[in-house]
């Protein structure tokens, strides 16, 4: 806001060209021909090039999580060969001396295709004879966490429900698109500077990808405008971009603009669920049957999101039989990848959806329903039946306070009377209990690397393998390591997101940085200060405030730092298992009937990320995710019509709710430490996009209601976002068409 930040469309890089993608506007066809010679001939255009033009050149994007059953033939290549799959894939890249010019280029490129049938539906897609890979069917993978159930579960269940829902793709819309720089030096090494989250696994595959050697790359990250997963993955424009600085011997630079970022870049969400409950008579859960196609767009380089809604698929109930399958399907969209969650807000939309449904059924509190059925604190570490471990959790707890700060019986008080008055605004109250993965369970990436070392002077600087993208590591990781060090915080500075400064890191995702990144530079600090005791040279030495003490003398950190050629230093790879925050959040909404409007009176959020380090930035955090879940639930889609072609390229298409739309939003917390570090946190970032979107549409059918006890549906099949079309319609008691 000040103009003091650096991003990579700032740096001044003396003889950079500029590059432009031409794409595809068709969703799937034979790719009869790309003609780039007209493009050639463009004043100022250094160069243009189709994937024939580049031949063996051509690079393929490496998979996110390489696999051990050997390449996948569904992979995606730098620039389209033989077939285009979606709208918006990349066909031909110019190159021109700015960006005018190589836009100017991407016009004069003439292109040929063939269309065939677009598949836009992952379910239609699943069945369809058309297969987007020649001998490949659509079906990427098929997964299945917990142990099928019984027929006779069901059988002798007192209520059974079921519930079916479409999690729409959402666009992920951070503030600065991507942006990459390749500068080739002249001894041979290339730095890279770039919009990213995770800088040494991009080193990784440009090189895999590329044949260049690892080691004469640098990854830079300069400040970026935000993140939310769609700036985790090595990218087919990166691979142009990079493959051709190398190539030209310039630099080479790429800004994707907001209609490429909507269409071109990666979508999020993305599944059909079916889901499948069944009680007691006295509310208790004895089964859940999980079903989802997830839509992983045109190539399958991240099913892993999908199979986090499936191992997830319990949530926060004692549930003792639980199953899920999942299907992860192939279709003429843009390819899907982590968005802020990444397989969580599926998976607890589609259980909280149900267990309001199962609430109606039995004629039941929908707080009593969850409060029957929570996982126990003592049961902790809870194994649950899809083979998920959870560390910690005070669920009804959490509950019982959001009950009471949003002042759940004046509402259900006021709900009523606005019945008996027949208002035309009805009140609905909605509420969602939830518990969610922050930091990683797989080896090798469930660690991060960290360093801090003492100068001469008394500087401390602390590096670290995460990368910001706009969580305030500048601020919160200094502040962690003179706390742990007792000394001021300004005397402490932090370095990541460049590859020739930190040794390795796995990055930020996931909501891992504190949980996983913090906790390492605070053993980092802890390892210090052993090391500090050692120089001293005394077995009783004792540490406070940056000095180690002994007997009668004393010792800084600087003094100690001065004393050796040898660095004083400490730091390594450090293991951290997952975590699991949890909260209830609760959203009072009216809905006027005769306009379909749905205004948010009250959202309620009360989160527990075990001890917040910085609250402050974790309130922010929390505000950040509810807004986008606030966006999920009533404004924000990326609709396809039948042929593929997606139908916003704008944010006057594709809606994000602004400052006017923010409803009254109370925060509140419970902490219940992470057993498994000694700072005792867990992740933050993404628990207000998890918990708003089931609330608000929760509240909205309870709103439309009353259903009546034994009602085994959703009121007018309602599907997210709950437009003001979507509610006039369920209010008239009409189904929407899908």
């Amino acid at each position: 806001m000040t103009g003091a930040g650096n991003y990579v469309g700032d740096l001044k890089v003396a003889g950079c060209l500029d590059a432009a993608f031409v794409r595809s506007t068709v969703a799937h066809g034979r790719l009869l021909a790309v003609d780039t010679s007209a493009a050639a001939e463009v004043d100022g255009v250094v160069g243009a090039w189709s994937a024939a033009d580049l031949g063996d050149d051509l690079a393929f994007v490496p998979p996110f999580f390489p696999s051990a059953g050997g390449e996948d033939p569904r992979r995606c290549a730098a620039l389209a060969v033989d077939r285009v799959r979606y709208v918006g894939e990349p066909l031909a890249v110019i190159v021109g001396t700015d960006r005018y010019v190589a836009e100017d280029g991407a016009d004069a490129v003439r292109v040929d295709i063939d269309p065939l049938p677009a598949l836009v539906d992952p379910g239609e897609a699943a069945a369809s004879s058309t297969w987007l890979f020649d001998g490949v069917d659509n079906v990427a993978t098929e997964m299945e966490f917990g142990t099928p159930i019984d027929d006779e579960v069901w059988q002798r269940a007192a209520v059974v429900v079921e519930g079916a829902y479409r999690q729409p793709r959402l666009a992920p819309t951070p503030m600065e698109p991507r942006a990459i720089l390749a500068v080739p030096q002249p001894d041979g090494q290339l730095t890279v500077w770039v919009s990213h989250q995770a800088p040494h696994r991009l080193r990784r595959d440009l090189a895999s990808a590329l044949g260049l050697d690892a080691e004469r790359i640098r990854v830079r990250v300069a400040d970026s405008g935000g993140a939310f997963g769609t700036k985790s993955g090595t990218f087919a424009e990166y691979l142009s971009v990079v493959g051709l600085a190398v190539k030209l011997g310039r630099p080479v630079r790429w800004l994707e603009d907001r209609a490429e970022t909507l269409s071109g870049s990666t979508h999020g969400r993305g599944q059909n669920q079916r889901v499948r409950l069944a009680a007691d008579e006295n509310g208790r859960m004895l089964a859940l049957a999980l079903e989802v196609d997830a839509d992983v767009g045109a190539y399958p380089n991240t099913g892993f999101v999908a199979a986090e809604t499936g191992q997830a698929a319990a949530g926060v109930y004692l549930t003792p039989n639980v199953h899920a399958r999942i299907r992860v399907v192939v279709t003429n969209t843009t390819p899907t990848a982590p968005y802020r969650g990444a397989g969580r807000p599926e998976q607890v939309y589609a259980v909280e959806r149900t267990v309001d449904l199962l609430a109606r059924r039995l004629g039941m509190d929908p707080a009593e329903l969850r409060r029957r059925n929570f996982i126990p604190p003592e049961a902790f570490p809870y194994h649950s039946p899809t083979g998920r471990v959870f560390d910690s959790g005070q669920y009804e707890l959490a509950l019982d306070k959001a009950l009471e700060l949003v002042d759940y019986t004046h509402w259900r008080e006021e709900q009523q009377r606005r019945r008996r008055s027949g208002s035309e605004r009805p009140l609905g109250i909605g509420l969602c209990s939830f518990t969610e993965r922050s930091g990683l369970e797989q080896a090798p990436m469930a660690n991060e690397w960290a360093s801090v070392d003492v100068a001469p002077d008394g500087s401390v600087t602390a590096r670290v393998g995460t990368c910001s993208t706009g969580q305030s590591h500048e601020t919160v990781f200094p502040e962690l390591v003179a706390r742990t060090l007792g000394i001021p915080p300004g005397r402490v500075s932090l370095i990541e997101g460049d590859t020739d400064e930190t040794a390795q890191g796995i990055g930020t995702f996931g909501s891992r940085s504190m949980q996983v990144g913090g906790a390492a530079l605070h053993r980092a600090a802890l390892e210090l200060i052993e090391e500090a005791r050692r120089r001293a040279g005394e077995p009783d030495a004792r540490y406070a405030d940056g000095t180690v003490i002994t007997g009668q003398r004393s010792w800084t950190l600087a003094e100690l730092a001065a004393a050796s050629p040898e660095p004083l230093r400490a730091g390594g790879v450090y293991d951290t298992p997952a975590a699991f925050p949890f909260g209830t959040y609760v959203a009072v909404v009216e809905v006027d009937r005769e306009l379909g409007n749905v205004r948010v009176l009250r959202l309620v959020a009360v989160d527990d990320c075990g001890v917040a380090v910085d609250p402050e930035i974790v309130e922010d955090q929390t505000r950040g995710g509810i807004v986008q879940g606030l966006g999920q639930a009533l404004y924000e889609v990326m609709p396809y019509d039948d042929q593929g072609v997606p139908q916003a390229d704008g944010l006057l298409g594709y809606l994000l709710p602004t400052i006017g739309e923010l409803p009254p939003i109370s925060l509140d917390t419970t902490v219940t430490p992470n057993p498994n570090t000694a700072l005792g946190a867990k992740g933050a970032g993404e628990a207000g996009c998890i918990g708003t979107p089931p609330a608000i549409v929760n509240a909205v059918i309870d709103a439309l209601g009353p259903q009546p006890a034994g009602t085994a549906t959703d009121i007018g099949g309602m599907q997210l976002p709950l437009t003001p079309e979507t509610c006039w319609l369920a209010a008239a008691g009409q189904e929407v068409a899908r």
